[in-house]
């Protein structure tokens, strides 16, 4: 099955970039290269590009998509939490630009024996963005305690009736293991009210999401690496991260203002001493949406938010 992503947003993302002729720039979520692509066509034969993904079909694919611009392209099987060894590794102290794409590519969803959507009955719980590791969706299905269930239905699901749901899968399990996709769909519909599964969507999506998250430690790798990755741009670098749900967009959010504005002294001080000084600013004071063009074409970019930082010039 040939890897597509829509790359949403990528006119946006490619504009606040700024991309310098010379630079060197990092797509540190690859992908089926739609970002990267248009990057190095922008680049001289000085500029470079590095891709970083952990998906070896994602790697596959851009390998492929990029091969008319091998003289300036390094491609790295990796997740982006690594990205600071990765761009030392090669001999590089900066960079020019960042880009995260943190949405689950088209080819992840629409390959059924990845087990990402809830709308293939028959899909087996897998999940994994990197299937070099061991752990599954199965694995969570039927391991995790109730509680712990229910915590991250509820954290990163955001779904009022997580209790519920927890409830449900462990009694279930206790029958016989849940395999598919389609026996975790039917338990989590009878943890729903009918009223509120005619009115509120697909009654599996908040739960896959938060599996997945969960799987692939997708918030923490975020919170973890946003300012390592700021430090690793030159003077007048900036990341553009493109989030599609309320829980990325709000960690971004958080960092860059942060990284703008690191003072901790009291507000009524009248000099800093604290010694915090800023990174940088936020260039998009709110975040940048899909056009309705966009919308249009692809309606999965219907929750994406692109927000930049630019680091500071110094």
């Amino acid at each position: 099955m040939e890897f597509k992503h829509y790359s949403v947003l990528r006119d946006e993302t490619i504009e606040e970039l700024n991309i310098k002729p010379d630079g060197i720039y990092v797509d540190g979520t690859l992908g089926g290269a739609g970002h990267s692509i248009e990057i190095c066509k922008r680049l001289s034969e000085k500029g470079r590009l590095i891709g970083i993904d952990q998906d070896s079909d994602a790697i596959a694919a851009a390998s492929e998509r990029l091969k008319d611009y091998m003289d300036r392209v390094t491609i790295v099987r990796s997740n982006y939490s690594d990205m600071k060894n990765v761009i030392h590794n090669l001999g590089i102290d900066k960079v020019d630009g960042i880009v995260l794409d943190l949405g689950v590519s088209s080819f992840q969803l629409d390959t059924p024996e990845r087990g990402f959507t809830y709308r293939v009955e028959d899909a087996p719980l897998d999940m994994r963005m990197d299937d070099r590791q061991a752990l599954t969706a199965r694995d969570i299905v039927n391991d995790y305690s109730e509680m712990e269930l229910f915590r991250i239905i509820r954290d990163y699901g955001e779904d009022k009736f997580a209790k519920n749901i927890a409830k449900h899968i462990v009694q279930a399990r206790a029958n016989k293991p849940i395999e598919t996709t389609g026996e975790l769909n039917e338990i989590i519909k009878a943890a729903i009210p009918s009223k509120v599964r005619a009115t509120g969507g697909h009654p599996s999506k908040r739960t896959y999401q938060a599996i997945r998250i969960e799987l692939n430690h997708e918030l923490d790798v975020l919170q973890d690496n946003l300012d390592d990755m700021i430090d690793l741009l030159n003077d007048e670098g900036r990341i553009c991260i493109i989030t599609f749900h309320s829980l990325e967009d709000r960690i971004v959010k958080s960092n860059f203002k942060k990284n703008e504005n690191p003072c901790t002294c009291p507000s009524n001080f009248p000099v800093c001493v604290c010694g915090n000084k800023s990174k940088g600013h936020v260039i998009t004071r709110k975040p940048i949406l899909p056009s309705e063009k966009e919308l249009e074409e692809n309606s999965r970019s219907k929750s994406a938010k692109l927000r930049v930082f630019e680091k500071e010039f110094k």
